[in-house]
């Protein structure tokens, strides 16, 4: 066994949005979430505000948004220096950051749940639409779809805009979180969702705060539903293979 880093035990790296709002389980910011350590980093002035709404406003190739991804990549590199083997972040919108931080470190980097549109796209017959429910609709630009690969023609997106839960919290940093109503806005904005794209194949969930509602959204637009943790996991499972049993 090999030294170097403090910590061990652990194989994925999470960089961490800002913020002291509630993170209950199945959030990506609730080490419950997961039945395998994970190690977090969070990310100094790296909130919601600037993630979502201040980045999407810049070029991809701008100086201003190398400034909001550089304590990003700091995060990224400390990560690597305590022994993550992967590494993914809490907020979807850091896909503009993505090939940033690859760039950055020598482990894997996958920095956003939409990673997943692609993969969930292809497996949907000619017509289904990947219905995304994101933090904010208004935010999500081209460049966003471009460093995901998701091709938008195949896409239904929605946002949680006047969810007054969902805003207490994620943007206003409230520091109390009534579950029962932030899992009724998740499910009304997915009915919507759907009742207005009948065509709709399967959900994704954006935002790594709404996966704890994934299960009441399944029942009720009753399409498969992937989220933030799913790319965690799958990312901890291949940077950790264990053997099969062995049956000879």
């Amino acid at each position: 066994m090999k030294g170097g880093p403090n910590i061990y035990g652990h194989r994925i790296g999470i960089l961490m949005i800002h913020g002291r709002f509630p993170r209950p389980p199945g959030a990506i910011g609730n080490a419950e979430s997961f039945q395998f350590p994970v190690l977090y980093h969070v990310v100094p002035g790296g909130t919601g505000e600037v993630v979502v709404r201040q980045a999407s406003r810049l070029s991809p190739n701008s100086r201003q948004l190398r400034e909001i991804a550089a304590p990003w990549i700091e995060g990224a590199r400390l990560l690597e220096q305590q022994g993550c083997r992967a590494i993914t972040t809490s907020c979807g919108f850091a896909i503009l950051f993505q090939d940033m931080l690859a760039a950055a470190v020598s482990v894997p980097v996958w920095s956003s749940s939409l990673l997943l549109g692609s993969f969930v796209q292809r497996g949907l017959a000619p017509g289904r639409k990947l219905g995304i429910v994101t933090a904010e609709a208004a935010a999500v630009t081209p460049s966003h779809f471009t460093a995901a690969g998701i091709d938008p023609a195949r896409c239904a997106m929605i946002g949680m805009e006047g969810c007054r839960e969902f805003a207490a919290t994620t943007w206003n940093d409230q520091q109390s979180l009534d579950i029962d109503l932030a899992e009724e806005e998740a499910v009304s904005v997915a009915q919507r969702l759907a009742s207005e794209n009948p065509e709709l194949g399967a959900v994704l969930l954006e935002c790594s705060l709404l996966p704890p509602y994934a299960a009441a959204i399944q029942k009720a637009v009753n399409v498969p539903v992937f989220d933030f943790t799913h790319l965690v996991r799958m990312a901890h499972d291949a940077a950790g293979r264990r053997p099969f049993p062995d049956v000879s």
